[in-house]
This record gives structure tokens, C-alpha cells and sequence, in this order.
């Protein structure tokens, strides 16, 4: 059996004590890229909205990344305008049904109109679906009339309540992508 010498042991520590420095840093830099990528950009404005309408504030900020990815300026080629892409159709009906005020469909563009317009959305659609965000958020992308059809089919539905596939590829994944990124903002600032 060879004997450690002081020599050996130095260069164990050392080189022990640069992986832990270099893990750490590393750690530090993927939670700064994280927090750059994720961002709580208009904050107060979502913090406001998530007190009126109660709906969770990760949330928010997750149908915020992953429909424009906080652009205010956004518009999809279907129509959708700003942060969190309302179409004509949906800011007309909450015009008639919810709201109070005169606003243009331009005014979307302002942060504050848009992520009160679209939280309110959401709102209706928790309540709706019975407090079930995931169904709320699918029917937030994929439209209510398809959800409620979906609901009530076993092949996408095992209770009428929640979604356990959605035929539709592009609101299956954008429901993934806003669990994902809901997730992730809980985790950063939430948790």
C-alpha cells in the first residue's frame, strides 16, 4: 500500500476545491441566463391583475413567454395582438359581456389594456372549467367550443373535466409550453 503524501493530498484539495468553485458558478450563470430568458417584465401591471382577477401571477407570466414572448408589438398572422395574443372575436365578446370601458382593438398594444384583457380571459376560463388551469389554458389557445367537445369525448377526457390529450397538435404543446414555463417562473421567483 503506497503512503499519501502532503503533496498528493494538496492537489486533491485543490483540484476538489476548482470543481466545486467552477460548479458553482456554473450553477450561478445558468440561473442568470434563466432569469434573463424569464423574465418578470411588467410586473406591477401583472401583479394588479392577478389581485383583480385572481389568477395566479406564474401564470400570467407563462401565457406572457410563450404567446409573445413579452413583445407588446406581436401579432400573429391569425390576428392576435400584443402580450398575451388576444383576437378580435375574444376582445370583442369580453367588450360586450365584461367590460365597461371603450377601448380600441389598437389599444391592445398598451401592456396594461392587454394583460388586464387577457387575464380577465383566463379568469372566466378557470371558472369555467372548474378551476382546472390546464383545461382553462387549452381552451385559452384551442377555443371553448373545441374543449367542451373534447370533455365530453372518453378518448380525451377521462372525468369531463380535464384533458388528458388534446387532439389538437398546436394546443397540445402550447399547453405544455405554459405548465413548463408556469413552472419555471414558481421555481425562480414564486417558490
Amino acid at each position: 500500500m503506497k503512503k499519501i503524501t502532503f503533496k498528493t493530498v494538496t492537489v486533491l484539495v485543490i483540484t476538489l476545491a476548482v470543481v466545486v468553485g467552477l460548479a458553482f458558478m456554473l450553477r450561478g450563470l445558468n440561473q442568470k441566463v434563466t432569469r434573463e430568458s424569464f423574465p418578470l417584465k411588467y410586473d406591477e401591471i401583472v401583479e394588479a391583475a392577478s389581485q383583480k382577477y385572481g389568477v395566479d401571477k406564474a401564470l400570467i407570466f407563462a401565457v406572457i413567454k410563450t404567446e409573445s414572448n413579452f413583445d407588446p408589438n406581436a401579432k400573429s398572422s391569425a390576428g392576435a395582438i400584443g402580450l398575451m395574443q388576444i383576437m378580435d372575436n375574444t376582445f370583442e365578446w369580453m367588450q360586450a359581456y365584461y367590460k365597461d370601458d371603450a377601448y380600441t382593438l389598437e389599444d391592445l398594444y398598451d401592456p396594461a389594456v392587454n394583460i388586464d384583457y387577457g387575464t380577465e380571459v383566463l379568469s372566466v376560463l378557470i371558472k369555467k372549467y372548474d378551476g382546472c388551469e390546464d383545461t382553462a389554458v387549452a381552451a385559452y389557445n384551442g377555443g371553448t367550443g373545441n374543449v367542451d367537445e373534447w370533455l365530453k369525448d372518453p378518448q380525451y377526457s377521462d372525468d369531463g373535466k380535464t384533458l388528458k390529450y388534446v387532439p389538437f397538435s398546436e394546443t397540445e404543446n402550447y399547453r405544455k409550453k405554459v405548465a413548463r414555463n408556469k413552472s419555471i417562473y414558481t421555481q425562480l421567483y414564486f417558490s
